[in-house]
Parts: structure tokens; C-alpha cells; sequence
């Protein structure tokens, strides 16, 4: 009988579809957030009983999709943020979040369709601390699927 293990959350790939001029370094993040959905809800008062109130379902609704790396100086990715954020030049991509095994192997990719960047920030300077620059990039995006 063999034992199931639970795949690692650090052997990840991250793609991007539909944008031109990428790199191959364009797919090396070290976190990803934001994969989650979340049912709205809407809340109705009970007319005539003022003590109640229902909560009825309404809508699908999903975070910012949220990408941290080092700082890439060459990097396609950053031009097409920089088309969005400050030209104004938005051009929705599909961003694919590969969870790989430990033959590199896809295990499971969540699309995220219809993505585009609202922020890009890097974390502070600091003289007092050795790390390195970290860039990250929120991404809009309109929902996605599971693909196994």
C-alpha cells in the first residue's frame, strides 16, 4: 500500500501567456498569494421579525494574485507592468501557478485568466540588513481554474 505525502509549497513555477519579450528568469518567483476564492455574501433583514437577518450567497470573488522575486534588472515581465502601470497600456495576460513534484513535473496549475498588473513595489533599502532587493507585483485578474 503506498503512503500519500502531501506536495511541498516550495517547488513552484510561475508562466505567463500572452506577453511578448519574456526571459527565462520570468518564471523564478519565491512567493505566491492570492490563490483562493471566497463566496460574497449579501445580508437580507427579515421583515417583520427585527431580531433576524439572512446572509444569502451572491457572488465568486478573488484576491489580488501577489508575485515576489528578487529583483531582475532584464526582465520582459517588468515592461509589461510598466505598459499598464504607467502608460496606461493595459494588455491582459493568463498567468499559470505550477505546484511540481520532485521530478519537476506539474502536479497541479491553477489559471488565472484575464490577469494585469495594478502594483509593483521593492522592499525598502536598508543599511543594516544583508538581503536582497525584493520586487512585488499584484495582479488583478478575473478568476481561475484548477487544472490537474
Amino acid at each position: 500500500m503506498a503512503i500519500y505525502y502531501p506536495p511541498v509549497g516550495f517547488h513552484f513555477k510561475v508562466e505567463f501567456q500572452g506577453i511578448p519579450g519574456l526571459k527565462s528568469q520570468d518564471a523564478f518567483f519565491q512567493e505566491v498569494t492570492g490563490l483562493s476564492r471566497e463566496l460574497e455574501t449579501e445580508t437580507i433583514k427579515s421583515g417583520g421579525e427585527n431580531r433576524f437577518s439572512y446572509k444569502l450567497p451572491s457572488r465568486g470573488q478573488y484576491p489580488n494574485l501577489v508575485l515576489k522575486r528578487g529583483l531582475f534588472l532584464d526582465s520582459g515581465i517588468l515592461g509589461w507592468v510598466n505598459d499598464a502601470i504607467v502608460n496606461l497600456d493595459i494588455s491582459p495576460a493568463t498567468v499559470l501557478v505550477t505546484l511540481l513534484n520532485e521530478k519537476h513535473q506539474p502536479l497541479q496549475t491553477y489559471q488565472c485568466i484575464n490577469a494585469w498588473p495594478q502594483k509593483w513595489s521593492v522592499d525598502a533599502f536598508n543599511a543594516q540588513e544583508s538581503k536582497i532587493v525584493v520586487e512585488t507585483m499584484e495582479l488583478v485578474y478575473q478568476y481561475f481554474t484548477i487544472i490537474a
